[in-house]
């Protein structure tokens, strides 16, 4: 699949400028760390901008309804499961297995986080950003409080990685990005 297809298909059933700001940064993000990994970004890329295909138009069956979106468009099942793990231990039982889905589930809130930090800095600019800030409001519960912290750490162990250093590549993702996200 390509970019333009898998935005394409994005854009059809997600209109709020928010809901796709948030999937160009988790592209932005899938992208970096397949980078990262030696990985197929643009592959990466496109699960990101998929992972939340569903949410606008149908919240309550979110992922349920991605998965049947994206086999009637003939999307491969790798990409559909990868789609499906994000959501676990919420709306479905797939188990995060290869490692760019435990990216993708790691991410996924973090992104979120790292947007509401920026959000409230004075020149509203990602540029800049610093690890120490978005911890700092990561550890505050009631900053962005819809962010589940606790998928993000779970996630951190999925990928073997500390939260800090996953804060500081998914600064380094979204910066790549930052014109796209409004950052």
């Amino acid at each position: 699949m390509e970019r333009i297809e898998a935005l394409e298909l994005l854009k059809e059933y997600n209109k709020s400028e928010s809901l796709l700001k948030h999937a160009y940064a988790v592209e932005a993000v899938m992208k970096h760390f397949a980078e990262l990994n030696g990985e197929d970004k643009d592959y990466w890329g496109n699960i990101g901008l998929l992972h939340d295909l569903d949410y606008e138009m149908y919240p309550n069956e979110h992922c349920i309804m991605a998965e049947k979106i994206l086999m009637e468009n003939n999307v491969s099942a790798d990409i559909i499961r990868a789609v499906k793990s994000h959501g676990y231990g919420i709306c479905t039982d797939v188990i995060p297995e290869r490692y760019m889905e435990k990216v993708l589930y790691t991410i996924d809130e973090l992104t979120g986080l790292v947007t509401a930090t920026v959000l409230m800095r004075p020149d509203k600019s990602i540029t800049g950003l610093e690890v120490k800030s978005v911890m700092k409001k990561f550890k505050t519960p009631k900053f962005a409080a819809g962010v589940d912290r606790t998928l993000i750490l779970k996630g951190c162990t999925m990928i073997d990685m500390e939260l800090d250093q996953v804060i500081g590549e998914t600064i380094k993702g979204m910066s790549k990005s930052a014109k796209e996200i409004g950052l």
